[in-house]
């Protein structure tokens, strides 16, 4: 079943309407007809089962069928601080992410970071990769579209995350560090998050953390952790955690 995405606005007790570029989409390229079934959501919870009523040149509506929709969502939000990576690496963590259950992601300055991005290159970025979390939560069906938001500096993002109910930073010296317990410490605080509860993610860039950002995560009362014995590149260990996530906390 096709999946579209309208403003809560044009949500009403029985009725939906849908402007903007599906209107095209739905009309000349998947050439829908009135009576056809689709699921619409407003990016922000709200999922409904529609049936086509109208296709005009401008805008569709929709009846909103009483059938529940289930709910996709992690049953914890996920809120991924990205060190920004070179390259289009960006693009693909957005997209991956959002399939696996990301809420937020959070892209981040660090002292490693080799990308630097000005205002005008930062808001042709914002615009292409809420792009592309819009397209990926289509497609796995999610009920929100997660956030891209706006480019922080590591200390913002460290204060900011503080308020979440865990924050983990995975580091590939976690180890040596005191606290350290492995996987299985990774596996306990991962399990420890109930439901409507907030967690924060801190990713490096390519280069890692540096020594003296780890040191004021930890002093901020982050917990670091392993994602095991071998070393991840940093467009694969948000996936890792969110995938363990997934796997350990939905039913």
């Amino acid at each position: 079943m096709y999946h579209f995405f309208t403003e809560t606005e044009f949500f009403k007790e029985s009725e939906a309407t849908i402007t903007g570029p599906d209107v095209n989409h739905i009309k000349n390229v998947l050439r829908m007809k009135p009576g056809e079934r689709i699921l619409l959501s407003d990016g922000k919870g709200t999922n409904c089962l529609c049936e086509l009523t109208e296709i005009g040149a401008g805008e569709i509506k929709a009846r909103i069928l009483p059938e529940e929709v289930s709910d996709t969502e992690l049953p914890v939000e996920v809120t991924l601080y990205q060190g920004l990576p070179k390259a289009d690496k960006m693009e693909f963590i957005i997209q991956k992410c959002v399939e696996l259950g990301v809420t937020r992601i959070v892209p981040v300055e660090m002292s490693r970071c080799v990308v630097k991005l000005d205002g005008k290159k930062e808001e042709a970025k914002r615009k292409r990769w809420y792009g592309i979390s819009e397209s990926a939560a289509k497609q796995s069906k999610r009920m929100i579209v997660p956030e891209i938001s706006a480019v922080m500096k590591y200390k913002d993002a460290l204060k900011e995350a503080a308020a979440s109910d865990l924050s983990l930073v995975p580091y590939e010296d976690s180890e040596s560090l005191e606290g350290a317990g492995g996987m299985e410490r990774t596996r306990t605080l991962i399990k420890s998050l109930k439901p409507g509860q907030k967690c924060a993610v801190f990713i490096g860039p390519e280069g890692g953390f540096s020594d003296q950002e780890i040191e004021a995560a930890l002093e901020a009362g982050f917990r670091t952790v392993t994602l095991g014995k071998r070393i991840l590149r940093t467009e694969t260990a948000g996936l890792f955690v969110l995938s363990a996530v997934g796997f350990m906390l939905e039913e």
